[in-house]
């Protein structure tokens, strides 16, 4: 039973890091630490082993790798390179590649839409739930399509896949 809870806080996490990264183009530090903190006990729940448990480890810490020279390269921005670990650590090995794609797919999406409404709407038309979004010249909310990549992927992660199936969520 607490396993749906600790699911359940990532998925609505990773939302609101999403909802968060669009209003402001910033995801907060503790959100991304709630984030990976959160696998700790569910792995301890839910994981079979400690091998497992060292494969999804692993796999945070590559992706941190990764994150953190695509930062240095000003590709993400800083909440973009401490999310992307923190999820990484909950889809693990089976799942990265899924998260991965449907991640950069959204995030490509994501840019196209933003660039052509940049284009189209002044300012002050703006909503003001998107209005640093929109200002031109700002970056691209990449949060939001690492949340699409981290749910939709999340159905082929080890630690989420059955806590998913109880909860009804997956066929």
């Amino acid at each position: 039973m607490i396993e749906i809870l600790f699911a359940a806080s990532f998925l609505l996490l990773c939302a609101f890091a999403a909802i968060r990264d669009l209003n402001t183009l910033t995801i907060p530090n503790w959100l991304n630490g709630w984030i990976a903190f959160l696998f700790l006990p569910m792995s301890v729940v839910v994981l079979p082993g400690w091998d497992v448990f060292g494969l999804h480890l692993l796999v945070g810490l590559i992706a941190f790798a990764i994150a953190v020279l695509l930062f240095s390269l000003n590709v993400f921005g800083g909440g973009d390179a401490k999310m992307i670990p923190a999820v990484a650590l909950w889809i693990g090995p089976s799942g990265m590649l899924s998260f991965v794609v449907f991640m950069a797919i959204a995030g490509g999406i994501l840019t196209i839409l933003i660039v052509f409404l940049r284009g189209i709407l002044r300012q002050p038309a703006t909503p003001g739930f998107a209005y640093e979004t929109m200002t031109k010249g700002a970056g691209v909310p990449y949060g939001v399509a690492i949340a699409i990549g981290a749910i939709v992927a999340a159905s082929q992660s080890l630690i989420l896949s059955p806590t998913l199936s109880q909860m009804g969520l997956l066929g």
